[in-house]
């Protein structure tokens, strides 16, 4: 799977899913931006790894629309194009909240991370392709939207988060056909549960372990490899005809429960 010639951003891109990503983008030789927030060794380590002339990493605290246009001018300014978009940031409050109970700080920061920053990311990416669709022999570019299983059937005591992923598969679909007259494909990846550092808490519970085990057909958690080779493959040009799916990388977990 070639991307060579090809520039993406990558958020989240530090540790699990998106450091994942990151490095299978430069193996397709891609050049690779990706943010990060807090883990600014990682990140050192991960362009030390791969080299600073293939990827660069940026600080941002994708919490806005405005932070997001940030990072899109940050990363075009580094590497002069933009051709993929893989959001794959986002906050997974690992406490049960009824929702009654639930505070209302607590659902606008979910919404504020895992919707607007998506909406500025896809607004900005989207104008910077267009203008090199408008000059270039053939359109193309790729969205790759990072949703989940709880956005397709819901999680009881985690209503902000499945609402967030809820609305990122309604803007898949709704872009997808908006976007496809611009050669731009627009597409989402919803993992189950991976074995990240986000769902470190939960997994290490051996009581949430055996109920989370219980709802995966394949029974076990995903790895962060296998989530970043399917987004990979929705960036390159064996996706062609694919645009407005949600590709369930989750063990058949959304089948369940």
């Amino acid at each position: 799977m070639d991307l060579s010639g090809k520039v993406a951003l990558i958020t989240g891109g530090s540790r699990g899913i998106g450091a994942a990503a990151v490095r299978l983008f430069v193996r397709a030789g891609a050049k690779v931006a990706f943010s990060y927030e807090k883990a600014k060794d990682d990140a050192e380590k991960l362009v030390a790894e791969l080299g600073s002339d293939n990827c660069a990493a940026f600080q941002a605290e994708l919490s806005s629309a405005k932070s997001a246009e940030a990072l899109v001018h940050a990363a075009i300014h580094r590497f002069g194009r933009l051709d993929c978009l893989v959001a794959n940031h986002g906050i997974w409050p690992s406490n049960d909240e009824p929702i009654d109970l639930m505070s209302d700080d607590q659902w606008r920061r979910t919404m504020q991370i895992n919707l607007d920053s998506v909406f500025g990311l896809i607004k900005h990416s989207v104008a910077q392709i267009k203008k090199q669709n408008a000059t270039g022999d053939e359109p193309s570019g790729h969205l790759v939207i990072i949703s989940s299983t709880a956005g397709q059937r819901g999680e009881a005591y985690h209503c902000d988060y499945a609402a967030s992923k809820g609305a990122v598969i309604s803007m898949v679909k709704g872009l997808s056909t908006e976007l496809a007259p611009y050669g731009i494909h627009v597409n989402c990846v919803a993992p189950g549960w991976v074995a990240t550092d986000m769902a470190a808490p939960a997994l290490n519970d051996p009581i949430v372990s055996e109920r989370v085990f219980k709802t995966i057909p394949l029974g076990r958690v995903g790895k962060p490899e296998e989530i970043a080779a399917s987004i990979l493959f929705l960036c390159t040009e064996h996706a062609g005809f694919i645009t407005g799916e949600i590709l369930n990388v989750n063990g058949g977990a959304v089948l369940v429960g």
